[in-house]
């Protein structure tokens, strides 16, 4: 299938994670154009520049701290002089909360990170999406909005904000041509999740045993949610939360 994703510009911000790194591959492999986004781990980053190159596509990589108006805007602006307008927008930074009593700072802090940064950077790329006619806004949450986490309660609750976030998006700017979906990984297998002291092998091994596939997700299986999403394949498909848990939920 032609996703008609060649030569468009294409935002993934927290690309230096797992699974913001098979994002910008998967969008990447159909000749899009691709800005990684990071915040923290420009080493990361760099190296998923380098693989972009090495399979025949064309990346930059950005800076962006979302607690940071000044910076979102600047790091649009950037990607447009680079790359030209931003075509689609992935969504997948996260900023985890600190794990212990919650405190105002804290909350305050993840709610800034996790909402309202993502909020405005699609506040920031929506006016070029517009001026095209065309548009992806993709969102990516988590299955805690359905299955919170007793440790927190900030993650879980951004998450679903977004998802609210996204619905309205996807009735105002449908009419310009913009869609707008979320994609909601559930348990996913990366690095992170091997190496957290709550989470590791065992946990992997049992959230397995209870999902019908068998397995738990896996970066490149969100990536292939948010690429199809976020392509012209997607042509009317919007306001949706698209759960990529291998039916988890279902057993539960």
């Amino acid at each position: 299938m032609d996703l008609g994703l060649d030569g468009r510009v294409v935002l993934v911000t927290g690309a230096s994670g797992d699974i913001g790194r098979a994002v910008a591959m998967a969008f990447a492999r159909e000749g899009a154009l691709v800005a990684a986004g990071w915040h923290r781990s420009e080493e990361r980053v760099r190296d998923l520049l380098g693989a972009i190159t090495r399979a025949g596509g064309k990346g930059v990589a950005v800076r962006i701290d979302q607690r940071d108006p000044a910076s979102v805007l600047a790091a649009v602006d950037e990607v447009e002089r680079e790359l030209g307008p931003v075509a689609v927008l992935v969504a997948n930074a996260v900023a985890w909360p600190e794990r212990g009593p919650e405190t105002w700072e804290g909350l305050n802090d993840g709610f800034t990170a996790n909402v309202t940064g993502t909020l405005m950077l699609a506040d920031a790329v929506l006016p070029g999406m517009r001026d095209a006619g065309w548009g992806r806004l993709v969102l990516v949450s988590s299955d805690v909005v359905d299955q919170p986490m007793a440790a927190g309660v900030v993650y879980p609750a951004a998450k679903g904000a977004l998802e609210t976030a996204a619905k309205v998006l996807a009735v105002r700017e449908a009419a310009h041509g913009v869609l707008t979906n979320v994609v909601r990984p559930g348990f996913t297998l990366t690095d992170r999740a091997l190496s957290a002291p709550w989470l590791g092998q065992q946990a992997v091994d049992s959230e397995s045993a209870k999902t019908p596939t068998g397995r738990i997700c896996t970066p490149d299986d969100v990536a292939s949610a948010a690429a199809y999403l976020g392509s012209a394949a997607n042509g009317h498909v919007n306001g949706e939360v698209l759960s990529v848990a291998g039916g988890r939920h279902l057993t539960r």
